[in-house]
This record gives C-alpha cells, sequence and structure tokens, in this order.
C-alpha cells in the first residue's frame, strides 16, 4: 500500500528532531524502524537525504528540498481534512432508512446516538417494517435487506452473512419435547411469518441443499420482533435470525434447536440509488453504519457498542 504521506511525515520529524532516536521517541517506533524508512525514501527517489557521515544530522541538497516540500505538502494536506471534517459536522438534511424489525432495532438503532455525535444535523427517518420497501415509489435513501437482490439498479453494499436458526424457549420444549429431526417440526407449534409466501414454509439446509418445510402453527406475524416475543413466552418453535436472537441463546431465554440441520444463510446489503455519486448526508451515513453492522454481524452479536472500532 502507497504511504508516502506517512514516509514523510516520519522524515519530517526526524529532521525536526535532529536524530533518528529522539524522532522514534517522538513517533512511538524503534530507531531501527524510523531509520529503515528514511532509506525507503532514499531507495525509492534514488537519492541520498540524510548525510550519515557526520555526527551531527546533516540534509544534503536533496534532503532540504524534500523537507521543505514535504513539510508545505503536509500541512495542506491537514488543511483539507480538517476542511472536510468540518463540512462533514456541519452536513445536514434528512436520510430516510429502511430495515427490517428485529435489524433496525437490534443492531442499526443503538448506533445512532455516536452517529448524532458526529452528524447532528442529519435527520435520519428510519421505517422499521419486514415487508420489502421499493425504494423508488417510498422515496427511500437507503434499505437495508436480507436475502436475495433482485434489482439490479441499486447499488448495494454486501455487510455480512445472516444465519437463520430454529430456537424454542426451555419451558416450551419442556412440555413438548425437543425435536429430533426435521420430521418432528410438523407435531409442533412453529411460529411463522405471513408475507412473501401464500403457504408458511422454513427453507433449512438439508444435505447440502435448500429444502422448504411445511411450518405449521397458531401465529402468523409480519415482523420478526413479534415471533421473537411469542418464542420467549413459550409459544411455540421460531426461526430467525442469529443476529435476532444471539443474545437470548447467550442468555438461555431460547434454545437452538436441529443446529446440525435447520440452518441457511442470507445476504445482508446496505442498498442505495445513485450509484457511487451519491449526496453527501447518504454517504456519511453509509459510511458511519456499514463497517460497524459488518463487525456486528461478523462477530454473531446482536448488538454492536456505537463506539465500536471500525
Amino acid at each position: 500500500m502507497d504511504n508516502r504521506a506517512g514516509e514523510m511525515s516520519v522524515f519530517v520529524r526526524v529532521v525536526e528532531a535532529g536524530s533518528f532516536s529522539d524522532a522514534a521517541r517522538q513517533l512511538h517506533m524503534t530507531p531501527s524502524t524510523v531509520s529503515k524508512l528514511v532509506a525507503r525514501i532514499e531507495q525509492r527517489l534514488g537519492t541520498r537525504l540524510i548525510d550519515r557521515s557526520t555526527r551531527r544530522l546533516s540534509l544534503t541538497e536533496a534532503g532540504r528540498l524534500y523537507y521543505e516540500r514535504s513539510s508545505q505538502f503536509l500541512v495542506q494536506l491537514d488543511e483539507i481534512e480538517g476542511l472536510l471534517a468540518r463540512d462533514a459536522h456541519a452536513a445536514s438534511g434528512t436520510v430516510r432508512v429502511n430495515a427490517s424489525v428485529a435489524f433496525g432495532g437490534r443492531l442499526i438503532e443503538p448506533l445512532l446516538p455516536a452517529f448524532w455525535r458526529d452528524y447532528p444535523g442529519i435527520v435520519v427517518d428510519l421505517s422499521l417494517s419486514d415487508e420489502i420497501a421499493d425504494l423508488y415509489l417510498d422515496r427511500t435513501d437507503v434499505a437495508f435487506r436480507i436475502g436475495a437482490l433482485t434489482d439490479s439498479t441499486l447499488t448495494a453494499r454486501k455487510i455480512g452473512t445472516a444465519c437463520r436458526k430454529i430456537v424454542a424457549a426451555p419451558d416450551y420444549l419442556a412440555r413438548h419435547g425437543t425435536p429430533a429431526n426435521l420430521d418432528d417440526l410438523v407435531r409442533h407449534n412453529c411460529l411463522s411469518f405471513n408475507f412473501r409466501r401464500a403457504a408458511p414454509v422454513w427453507p433449512v439446509s438439508q444435505g447440502g441443499r435448500i429444502a422448504d418445510r411445511m411450518a405449521h402453527g397458531t401465529l402468523l406475524a409480519n415482523n420478526g420482533e413479534t415471533v421473537r416475543r411469542l418464542a420467549l413466552a413459550g409459544a411455540g418453535i421460531a426461526r430467525l435470525a442469529d443476529f435476532h436472537v444471539a443474545q437470548d441463546i447467550a442468555n438461555g431465554r431460547l434454545v437452538e434447536i436441529l443446529a446440525d440441520r435447520g440452518r441457511d444463510t442470507e445476504d445482508i446489503h446496505a442498498l442505495h440509488l445513485g450509484g457511487a455519486h451519491v449526496p453527501q448526508r447518504i454517504r456519511l451515513f453509509l459510511d458511519f453504519m456499514v463497517p460497524r453492522l459488518r463487525a456486528a454481524v461478523e462477530g454473531g452479536h446482536g448488538a454492536v457498542p456505537p463506539d465500536a472500532p471500525v
């Protein structure tokens, strides 16, 4: 990776500190590392910048020119970044966001306070629904979707992969028994959804292939959070994304069943219109959210701390 600006910064610090060792202490580096970085610059430029034949650090003519121009460049770089940072902090407008109830509540909402600390002028118009939003008709700027993508006109940033797990409360399993295989599901109350398909089915992994299994039960809901709450209440068995139930499983409120047979996966994307050229408010929202959401999904957590490193 090209890091000439970083190497320039080290060289300038060496010149201003007057020695490799003093520069190394200021940069929290070893003197040998600093010396190697300066040698790398000299090798790339094909000329000596520092005369090492004297006791004191002495610049060659090329070294003086490189120091002067590097100092000017680094000052300009700081000014540019400072200007853009101020502009970003002053960014304003509304970002209309759509996400599923579980994904929005578990992963997006915890990040919003930190986002507003960085960008207090941006309003987030957040709509949570497990129905698929039409970005054009609903005037949506960013949509987080779980599952196959069908609209090729949208720009997608992949966040990660959600693993669907079949879960139930310990109380339910104590009363009704634990299914030993997928065929046993027909004898259980499967809590399902009322969208996407007319017949309630659970796509499950079986023998390396995805097969649909009928999931009959007393609940058909339009969002995953309702299904989760009823599963926690011991009403039946649910099939939900790992990020949705990770904390419940960790705390023992829900138990995963058929782990070796009932799992299947779906990709998670952030979608938006406009290709690479999007309004600043949307770009700032995506640049803030996407890496943090990736960290949460890849880590298998139900939520990510708002100040987590990315």
